[in-house]
């Protein structure tokens, strides 16, 4: 589904990203992890369009995303819940769920996303008439979610949706995820510094680092690595 090939690109002229090349098949769960810095962020925002790529190709369904406008790759099924949530805080829970269905595909399915969403969040049922703003961080995210969902998209793309959250509430939230996967088959990309968690629940893993792409495999395999367990998992 998403090809990604020797893609270089960063910010004045500085390289974030130094030749990364991974590949999500349909219907996987797939994470990025790696220390701050390392270009998670940036790698997702070469895949929405903010950042342009300097070197490289991204493929999505076999389009090259270098011909696609910003604003229309959510209409190609991308969605991508960004760090830190970024939710219009002054406009209601429900407003900002409309807001993620502005896709042809979002509209369409509307009444179907949203019931499925609010089964997976009821918590947003009950405060679905809230302004966004004066939710706790934890609700804050889950409407991110939620609202990434309501786009009917064909690939999440989620950065750090535990940053900021009690571990109690990064937990529910990466429950509700493998939830969300299992029974929908959609496919996921997740950048995440609760590497523990971040590998557990995905098909495979990659490891960033200053860039550079330089692990990758299954859950097993990544467990294993001595860098990996000394780095990440303080084992």
């Amino acid at each position: 589904m998403l090809e990604i090939e020797d893609l270089q690109a960063g910010y004045g002229g500085s390289p974030v990203l130094k030749g990364v090349s991974l590949s999500v098949g349909e219907g996987e769960f797939i994470s990025v992890v790696g220390p701050n810095g390392a270009g998670k962020t940036t790698l997702f925002k070469a895949v929405s369009g903010t950042v342009r790529p300097s070197a490289g190709r991204i493929r999505f369904g076999g389009t090259d995303l270098a011909e696609v406008p910003v604003a229309k790759r959510p209409h190609l099924g991308i969605a991508h819940v960004p760090e830190g949530r970024q939710l219009f805080p002054s406009l209601t829970v429900m407003e900002n769920l409309e807001m993620g269905a502005s896709t042809a595909a979002g509209q369409r399915d509307w009444a179907r996303n949203l019931a499925r969403v609010l089964d997976w969040f009821p918590i947003l049922a009950e405060r679905r008439n809230q302004l966004a703003g004066t939710l706790s961080g934890g609700q804050q995210q889950m409407v991110a979610v939620a609202r990434g969902l309501t786009s009917a998209p064909k690939l999440l793309m989620l950065d750090e949706p535990s940053m900021g959250l009690a571990p109690a509430m990064a937990e529910f939230i990466f429950a509700r995820l493998v939830e969300i996967h299992r029974e929908s088959r959609l496919t996921i990309l997740l950048v995440e510094q609760r590497v523990a968690e971040a590998l557990e629940f995905a098909d495979r893993g990659y490891v960033l680092e200053a860039g550079r792409i330089v692990l990758e495999g299954t859950h097993a395999v990544l467990s294993a690595d001595d860098r990996v367990r000394q780095a990440y998992l303080g084992m």
